[in-house]
């Protein structure tokens, strides 16, 4: 069962081809196939061992989080040259995770003032973009990803700009019902030499609200951060993690350690945008949350359903990236309520994340 797994995954892999217009202007593509025969071994490795967790192995999941630990060790660092190339292409200076090589400037967008059904919401609630960089498994080049945000009329040229400097567009969707006004999330990624993606990039968005230059300072900071709104303690044991304050929202980031998912030859991890999140803003009896999940496919269903028993609003399911293995499915919610419900409703939805392993092998 194994060997006909195995072989039948690597088939998939082999007939889905990422062709990128930055690797044809870096003149990548014969690279990019040396890349991809070198890996192709480690990937089969992988994915029958997760061919053997999806048969029902019984407490298999510890092993899937040493080998994807085991497979981000293996990820080059990010070098000081590069990180440089993005601070100066942007002119701002962003942060390194080192134990993921992922670099990330925020792009948040201080220019809009957005409310939802009324009421005005923090920029962190989620009108923040980033764009992050970091190396392919094997060395030879690099990957940047960026999640943009964007009014409607901001969306087309800004695809134009992205291909006209060898970009591509992965995903255009929304993340949020009732706000004001109307806002775009677009994904955009490529491949190459840092210095070349960072000026690409920049390139794209030099003439955009995205550009840090083109921002206004940042509003002054609250009268009363996260930290005095809510009560962290009780939200951390509900969540079952330790989140962070930024200004007057609480945020939880939390990664797939349980899951090895590569694209474009890089391994993508938390800090680059496989993650699942839940940010809470308003006050501790009347608050907001909002946040994304990232799942396997047999992984949506079980996941709106906890949402919904616990009166959460599914506002959108949608890809992020392209070509990625395996697929991952993103889902975006929001709700009112107490701060502790809502928490317990994001927690109910979290325990949902790798119990469904043993469904992939009924969904190819």
């Amino acid at each position: 069962m194994f060997d006909e797994h195995a072989k039948a995954l690597t088939l998939f892999a082999g007939e889905s081809h990422f062709a990128s217009h930055a690797e044809k202007i870096e003149n990548e593509d014969r690279r990019g196939q040396s890349m991809n025969e070198n890996n192709l071994s480690r990937r089969q490795l992988l994915r029958g061992a997760a061919v053997l967790g999806a048969v029902g192995t019984t407490g298999f999941k510890g092993a899937e989080r040493v080998e994807a630990r085991s497979m981000r060790d293996k990820t080059p660092p990010m070098t000081p040259e590069g990180m440089a190339a993005l601070d100066a292409a942007l002119g701002k200076k962003g942060s390194y995770v080192e134990e993921e090589g992922v670099y990330t400037v925020p792009l948040p967008r201080n220019d809009l003032k957005v409310t939802i059904k009324g009421e005005a919401v923090p920029t962190a609630l989620g009108f923040g973009g980033w764009v992050s960089m970091k190396r392919t498994l094997d060395g030879r080049s690099a990957v940047l990803m960026s999640d943009t945000v964007l009014l409607e009329e901001e969306v087309n040229p800004l695809i134009s700009a992205a291909h006209a400097n060898g970009l591509e567009v992965s995903a255009i969707h929304n993340h949020f019902f009732y706000e004001q006004p109307r806002i775009f999330y677009m994904h955009v990624h490529g491949m190459g030499d840092p210095a070349s993606l960072a000026h690409r990039y920049a390139a794209a968005i030099q003439t955009t609200n995205l550009f840090p230059a083109n921002q206004p300072p940042a509003s002054p900071p609250p009268t009363r951060t996260g930290k005095e709104i809510f009560d962290l303690p009780a939200l951390d044991r509900i969540v079952g993690n330790a989140g962070k304050v930024n200004g007057s929202t609480y945020k939880y980031t939390i990664g797939r350690d349980d899951l090895f998912v590569q694209a474009m030859g890089a391994h993508i991890t938390k800090s680059i945008g496989l993650n699942t999140w839940a940010a809470f803003a308003g006050e501790a009896d009347a608050a907001y949350i909002a946040g994304d999940f990232a799942m396997l496919e047999p992984e949506v269903n079980p996941v709106i359903e906890a949402l919904r028993r616990n009166n959460l609003e599914v506002v959108a399911v949608h890809n992020h990236m392209i070509g990625e293995q395996p697929r991952i499915m993103f889902l975006h919610y929001y709700g009112r309520g107490t701060a502790t419900t809502l928490a317990q409703g994001f927690r109910a939805a979290l325990d949902e994340l790798g119990k469904h392993k043993s469904m992939m092998g009924t969904m190819r």
